[in-house]
C-alpha cells in the first residue's frame, strides 16, 4: 500500500508537534464571554500556555490558576479551588463562567472537582454571592493523555453540555469552530453572511485580534455570549468544521436535542468549502448566491497561475492539528503536489477509521507515510539520516529549525506561529483562505529560489 498509516516507533518525545490537553481547554474558555478559567495545577500550567496564546496572537489573555505547591501531592489541592474561585469572584465582578480545568498532577492526586464545584454552589456562591450569575464547569483533561486537541474537544463539549438547553425552536445554525484564527473566523461569517444564514459561532475569536484604544489596551477574549451557549440546543442544525476539535459537542447537540448534525470536514481548499456550502444549504435550505461562485472563481483562477507551473509534483512534508494536516493535504494534492509526509502528534486510536485518511490509502499511488505520535525529532531523522527528500514543509513556527538545518522552505500554517507578524489574520479556509493560501506557498518556494538559484529560469518564462 503506497500510502501507510503507522505509530511512532521510538518512545518518548522530541521536540513535540502538540502540547498537553489542558491548553486545549483553556484555549475554548477564551472564547467566551465573561469568562475566566481557573487551572487546577501549578502556575506553569498556565503561564507557559498564555505564552503560547500571546506568542501566536500578540495579545493578553485573561487565565487564573490555582498554584499548587508540593504540599498538594501529600494533602490534596482541593481548597485551592474554593480560595481561587473566591478570589476571582471578587477581583472580576463581570466574570459569570468559570471553567475548572484539570490538569496531569491533579488529576493523579484524584482531586474531586465536581465534588467542589457542587459543594461551591450550595456554600459560597449563594452564601457570598447570592445574586450573581455564576456558572462553574469541571472540565477533566489529565495532561498525561491525549494533546491540546483532546483538551479543546473536551472543553467544548463540557461548556455546551453545561449551557445547552431546548427552549423555543431557533432559526440560527450551529457552526462550531475548532481551533481557527480570527481571520477564518472573519471569513466563515462572510460566506455565511452571503449565504443570508443566521449562525450561533461556536467560539467567536475574530475580537482576539484587540484593539489598541485611546482609552488604554484592551485585553483579547471571544464573544460568544452564555445566550449563544444555551441556544445551542435549539438551533436547526448543526456544523462542526473539525471532527477532532469539536465532534464530541456536535455529537452531544444530536444525541441530546436531536439537531441534524454533519462533522465536517474542515472548509480548506476549493473542494472543502464547496462541501462546506453544500451542507450549509442541506441544513437550512439556502440557496449559494452568484457572489460566491463569482468568489470560487477568482480563487480558482489565482490557483491555477500557480499550481501547474509552478507546484506541481513538489514533494512537501505536512504537520499540526489533525483537521488542519488532512485539509491541507487535500488541498496540496488538488495543486497536484505530493505530500509524502504527514505528522499527526498524538496518539488517537480513531485516525485509522477517519474516512479521509482511509481515501488518501485508497487513492494515493505514490509512497506517503502517515505517523500518529509523532514528533518533529521524526522529520529531522527522516530528512538527515533516512534520505526523505522535500521541496517545501507545512507547518508552525515549532519547525522552523528543522526547516532552516536541512534548507528546505517553511511555509508557516497553524498554530503557533510566532516568527512571522500577522498570520493569525490570514484565513486558511475558504475560498479566500485557498487562494491566500496557494499564494503564500507559491511566494515561499519563489524567495528560495532566489537563495539558492534553483529553477530561477523558470520564473523568466512566467
Amino acid at each position: 500500500m503506497p500510502c501507510k498509516l503507522k505509530e511512532k516507533e521510538r518512545t518518548g518525545v522530541i521536540n513535540p508537534i502538540f502540547t498537553c490537553q489542558p491548553a486545549g481547554a483553556q484555549y475554548a474558555s477564551i472564547g467566551i464571554q465573561d469568562c475566566i478559567g481557573i487551572v487546577h495545577g501549578g502556575q506553569g500550567c498556565v503561564m507557559f500556555v498564555r505564552l503560547w496564546f500571546s506568542q501566536h496572537y500578540k495579545e493578553s489573555f485573561e487565565l487564573a490558576s490555582s498554584s499548587l505547591h508540593e504540599d498538594a501531592a501529600v494533602f490534596g489541592g482541593i481548597h485551592r479551588v474554593e480560595e481561587a474561585v473566591d478570589v476571582l469572584l471578587m477581583r472580576y465582578p463581570h466574570v459569570k463562567v468559570v471553567p475548572i480545568i484539570t490538569t496531569c498532577s491533579t488529576e493523579i492526586i484524584g482531586d474531586d472537582i465536581d465534588g467542589v464545584i457542587n459543594k461551591l454552589n450550595e456554600g459560597l456562591l449563594k452564601e457570598k454571592y447570592a445574586n450573581r450569575e455564576v456558572h462553574l464547569i469541571p472540565i477533566h483533561t489529565p495532561s498525561f493523555k491525549g494533546s491540546h486537541v483532546t483538551g479543546y474537544d473536551v472543553g467544548m463539549e463540557a461548556i455546551i453540555s453545561h449551557f445547552a438547553k431546548k427552549d423555543k425552536p431557533q432559526k440560527k445554525l450551529n457552526v462550531l469552530t475548532g481551533w481557527q484564527n480570527p481571520g477564518d473566523v472573519r471569513t466563515l461569517k462572510h460566506l455565511l453572511s452571503e449565504m443570508e444564514v443566521d449562525a450561533n459561532i461556536i467560539f467567536d475569536i475574530e475580537k482576539f485580534d484587540a484593539p489598541l484604544m485611546p482609552d488604554g489596551n484592551h485585553t483579547a477574549h471571544g464573544s460568544t455570549t452564555i445566550e449563544d451557549l444555551e441556544n445551542t440546543g435549539s438551533a436547526i442544525g448543526t456544523i462542526a468544521l473539525n471532527r477532532y476539535e469539536s465532534g464530541r459537542a456536535a455529537a452531544y447537540l444530536e444525541k441530546t436535542f436531536g439537531i441534524p448534525t454533519i462533522i465536517g470536514p474542515s472548509p480548506i481548499g476549493i473542494r472543502n468549502t464547496d462541501t462546506f456550502l453544500q451542507n450549509v444549504k442541506t441544513l437550512t435550505g439556502k440557496s449559494i448566491p452568484q457572489s460566491l461562485v463569482r468568489e470560487r472563481g477568482i480563487a480558482i483562477d489565482a490557483i491555477t497561475d500557480v499550481a501547474h507551473m509552478f507546484l506541481a509534483d513538489k514533494r512537501v512534508a505536512i504537520y499540526g492539528n489533525p483537521d488542519l494536516v488532512i485539509g491541507l493535504t487535500e488541498f496540496c494534492l488538488d495543486m497536484e503536489m505530493k505530500p509524502v509526509l504527514l505528522l499527526l502528534g498524538d496518539d488517537n486510536t480513531n485516525y485509522a477509521a477517519d474516512k479521509r485518511i482511509k481515501a488518501l490509502q485508497e487513492n494515493i499511488n505514490y509512497d506517503m507515510e502517515i505517523i500518529t505520535n509523532a514528533d518533529l525529532w521524526n522529520l529531522g531523522d527522516l530528512l538527515q539520516n533516512k534520505g526523505l527528500k522535500l521541496d517545501l514543509i507545512l507547518g508552525h513556527s515549532k519547525g522552523r529549525f528543522i526547516a532552516m538545518d536541512n534548507k528546505i522552505p517553511l511555509v508557516r500554517v497553524g498554530f503557533p506561529v510566532f516568527d512571522r507578524a500577522g498570520y493569525y489574520r490570514d484565513p486558511t479556509i475558504g475560498y479566500e483562505g485557498a487562494m491566500l493560501l496557494a499564494e503564500k506557498i507559491a511566494n515561499v518556494w519563489f524567495t528560495d529560489i532566489e537563495y539558492t538559484k534553483n529553477k530561477e529560469w523558470l520564473l523568466n518564462m512566467w
